[in-house]
């Protein structure tokens, strides 16, 4: 089943006795409304409003008073008021009306007792500008593509679910693991094409859905933009994202146009406000606090390695390839494990960052940066010798502790590693599908000594 592990996290949410009103943010597509029915389905009583079916939107313009408004709903949809603990209300595409948003404030001080979600395909075009959110009195969730477990779980690959979940990994589970990793890389993560090909196990399907999506995602950019100049800039933004994904990108001229920094800076931020994309800055110290510096150029991470793959179409060097590190520069499997590294966090602010050290004389990068228990994680997508990782060893020697992850298409491995300088530092060599597993393998490395040394 799709969505397991948000599921769990709503369950938590609604058992919590500070609870608020929940907002459920993220782009288009990636199954708000589909969790939301499914979470629904766990409650005695589930009332789903949608605001842009004039039934349900005319209980809101009609009925200021929230008093009102409450005994309104359930009279619409034949449910008791004295049920309402036992009662989930969903409002979809929320910001269809003004001052609904903002109506979620009542909901919260008049009635506690009624768990409320509300959610929206273009939400996140109003969130930023000058809405009436109720600060305090709401709650977010970010929902992002399928992860790898879920994948597994659409599939119906529940043995392997298992292998993936058990701690540490029986080396016997790795081929098959691997096997289907390379098919959740060319697959994705957009819950209609996983759950199209979870149907059909037919690649050659999906193409017209990518499409579909994308083009969605274009048609969008109207209710983005602010003007004719800001939406023709963010088009192309969408367009060129596929391309540039996974790499250090500069503003100026981005895509080889003639757009200003300005301008196709405001056009990505916008795309990262609909969660279309981020922009992954790096930071320069080993140590926390994490801070990234934004005068350095960021790299870019498009929602989905499916439809970057589909758009780059090159998703037959990945059905033939051993390792999704030769295949696109290695920007493909550091791409997805940086997907992985964020699906299940639903937190708005959360985020992934990289390390940099732009000296004149050596020049280092570290692909991702882990924050872990007061410490900073460093994790290197990378294939072949240890002795090859140089700019890990850069990291190693000015961190404070001795702990580092690598990804790969090898099985699970820890070593000890030298730098060039001395220092000896524990190396977690993990196959690149535990990426949605690294915090848990993290705690477990810590309480493992070195099996060889390197």
């Amino acid at each position: 089943m799709f969505y397991r592990k948000i599921i769990n996290d709503l369950k938590t949410w609604s058992n919590s006795p500070d609870r608020k009103p929940l907002i459920l943010r993220g782009a288009r597509q990636v199954g708000k409304t589909t969790v939301v029915d499914a979470f629904g389905k766990t409650f005695n009583h589930y009332i789903k409003l949608n605001l842009e079916t004039p039934a349900d939107k005319n209980l809101f313009t009609t009925s200021p008073d929230v008093h009102k408004l409450i005994q309104a709903i359930f009279f619409a949809k034949e449910k008791e008021l004295a049920h309402r603990a036992d009662t989930l209300l969903f409002i979809d595409e929320i910001q269809q009306v003004d001052g609904a948003l903002n109506m979620l404030r009542y909901f919260y001080e008049e009635y506690p007792d009624l768990r409320v979600i509300a959610a929206g395909s273009l939400l996140e075009t109003i969130l930023h500008r000058k809405t009436n959110v109720p600060v305090g009195r709401v709650e977010y969730r970010v929902m992002r593509p399928v992860s790898f477990p879920e994948f597994l779980k659409a599939l119906g690959k529940d043995q392997a679910f298992e292998q993936l979940e058990h701690l540490p990994l029986n080396d016997f589970a790795h081929q098959t693991l691997l096997s289907l990793f390379h098919t959740y890389a060319l697959v994705g993560g957009m819950p209609e094409i996983v759950a199209n090909y979870a149907e059909k196990e037919d690649l050659t399907a999906l193409p017209t859905i990518y499409n579909r999506l994308i083009n969605a995602y274009l048609d969008d950019v109207e209710k983005y933009g602010k003007t004719d100049s800001h939406v023709r800039v963010i088009r192309h933004c969408i367009r060129v994202s596929f391309t540039e994904a996974g790499k250090r990108i500069k503003f100026q001229h981005f895509g080889r146009s003639d757009y200003g920094s300005k301008e196709v800076g405001e056009a990505l931020r916008t795309l990262e406000r609909v969660f279309l994309l981020s922009l992954l800055y790096p930071t320069i110290s080993p140590t926390l606090p994490l801070i990234p510096d934004f005068r350095k150029s960021p790299r870019l991470q498009v929602l989905d390695t499916g439809m970057m793959n589909h758009f780059l179409g090159i998703q037959t060097e990945i059905l033939g390839t051993e390792d999704l590190n030769e295949v696109y520069q290695g920007t493909i499997i550091e791409h997805l494990v940086g997907q992985e590294l964020i699906a299940l966090n639903y937190s708005p602010l959360s985020s992934l960052n990289f390390w940099v050290r732009e000296k004149k004389t050596s020049l280092a990068e570290v692909d991702y940066i882990y924050p872990y228990e007061g410490q900073l994680i460093p994790i290197e997508v990378k294939a072949g010798k240890t002795g090859s990782l140089k700019s890990l060893h850069i990291f190693m020697d000015e961190a404070p502790h001795d702990l580092a992850i690598r990804f790969w298409s090898e099985p699970l491995n820890l070593s000890a590693v030298t730098t060039p300088s001395g220092k000896t530092f524990r190396l977690l060599s993990l196959p690149y599908y535990l990426a949605s597993q690294t915090e848990k393998y993290i705690a477990w490395f810590k309480t493992q000594p070195p099996t060889s040394s390197r």
